[in-house]
């Protein structure tokens, strides 16, 4: 992969981030405070636990923030109204992503992923030069979601992250709303957008849930990428897979699955769109 930017020191949020995209109003860049992380944690605590009616911890209800130990260690993803404003007079965070690399789960510990899916084989079972990203807690302002703008320049400073660190393979776990694992989706996912076999991460022994809930044949294929939300459809439509097995998260009454995105299976218009460069 081709870096976009010119090679040079960064380590972490403390150094300068230059402005990673802009759409109008609406600019994505990384958190580089404490309180513009605090920001996404409130934005997070908004969607997640206020909107769709998650269980937060006493500490994060009295603290209206959601949040653990890889905030500290990881990088955040903003997308920021300039025009709009929050209680703090700050121009309001929109939209957030999360980003850990490897020497960020490190210091924590070890992935989040990992405790829902076995994800040992995958690190061990690539090439040892191969640059990791997790993706993780996601999500929009309601306000904001209708704007295709928001997603497409979370998206591209996204891309700008990855290109700027070499990354070689995203994964993560990506949410469906409920806990009904018949629903749709699940069936389509396992049938139309598998990991490899031989690559294939599996959910833990302990939390697996069978995602061949319908026969292929049952389902059409339009109709089951139709059913999925925006983000999970955003991931496949751009050529990411899918693991084995779904985990039911009770806290944030959704279903879970494993997502694998390497940057070299990213389809083409994808890489057009948002300025990946090969």
């Amino acid at each position: 992969m081709v870096n976009i930017y010119e090679a040079g020191p960064f380590e972490g949020r403390a150094e300068q981030w230059p402005v990673l995209a802009v759409s109008g109003a609406l600019e994505v860049r990384l958190a580089e405070t404490d309180h513009e992380v605090e920001l996404a944690q409130r934005l997070r605590y908004s969607v997640f636990y206020e909107e769709m009616n998650a269980i937060p911890s006493p500490q994060m209800r009295d603290a209206g923030r959601d949040f653990d130990k890889y905030d500290d260690v990881c990088d955040h993803l903003l997308v920021v109204d300039r025009e709009a404003h929050g209680e703090d007079g700050q121009p309001l965070v929109v939209a957030t992503y999360r980003l850990t690399r490897e020497k960020d789960a490190a210091r924590a510990g070890g992935f989040y992923t990992a405790s829902e899916y076995d994800i040992a084989p995958m690190l061990s079972g690539l090439p040892a030069h191969t640059k990791f990203l997790e993706l993780g807690r996601s999500c929009v302002l309601k306000s904001y979601r209708a704007r295709p703008g928001t997603m497409q320049l979370l998206w591209k400073g996204l891309m700008a992250y990855v290109a700027r660190f070499d990354i070689d393979l995203m994964f993560g776990c990506a949410s469906l709303a409920g806990t009904d694992p018949d629903a749709l989706p699940l069936s389509y996912l396992h049938h139309f957008h598998a990991m490899p076999e031989n690559l294939r991460v599996r959910a833990r022994p302990e939390l697996y849930v069978d995602m061949n809930r319908i026969p292929k044949d049952a389902i059409e294929a339009r109709e089951g990428l139709r059913s999925l939300p925006p983000l999970l459809k955003g991931y496949v439509r751009a050529g990411c897979c899918i693991g084995d097995g779904a985990v039911i998260d009770r806290q944030f009454c959704t279903t879970d699955v494993f997502i694998y995105f390497p940057l070299s299976g990213i389809d083409a218009r994808y890489k057009s769109r948002f300025g990946l460069v090969k």
